[in-house]
């Protein structure tokens, strides 16, 4: 057997970076949540519109923490759902799902599910509907009701 170079050098680059430069290399979604899918327990997971924001100890701890963990802290400083969250930090939803479970548990994000009660209320979704035909177009018409 020959000598095998390291793995950048058989990808073609001349330069020896596999990535551009100011990037990270890919991760595999499996490694960042150490294999598990879920954050455990009998718990659904969390809810897309799910919001997520630090917390003031999950700011103060932000320099111990692991990568991931730190970037999605530092995302946070704002809330925002984990949807918006996984696809700012163009991660897979559900290793979103399990990493803010694991720093809520840990107290650096504070995590406000919504209540599937409301959610599920025809009412609000009605009310929503016309708060949308209300809102003027471009031209500064309102949508037909009918």
């Amino acid at each position: 057997m020959g000598v095998v170079g390291p793995p950048h050098e058989a990808a073609g680059d001349p330069e020896g970076s596999p990535e551009p430069v100011g990037r990270a290399p890919a991760i595999r979604p499996f490694l960042l949540t150490t294999g598990r899918v879920s954050a455990g327990g009998t718990a659904p997971p969390m809810p897309v519109e799910t919001q997520v924001v630090s917390t003031s100890a999950g700011l103060l701890a932000l320099h111990s923490l692991t990568f991931e963990h730190q970037e999605m802290v530092a995302a946070c400083r704002r809330p925002q759902s984990v949807a918006e969250l996984a696809a700012g930090l163009r991660l897979h939803l559900n290793v979103v799902r399990v990493l803010a479970e694991d720093l809520r548990v840990a107290g650096h994000l504070a995590v406000h599910r919504p209540n599937a009660a409301i959610a599920q209320d025809l009412s609000v979704l009605r009310r929503v509907i016309d708060g949308l035909r209300a809102v003027p177009d471009s031209r500064n018409t309102l949508r037909d009701t009918s």
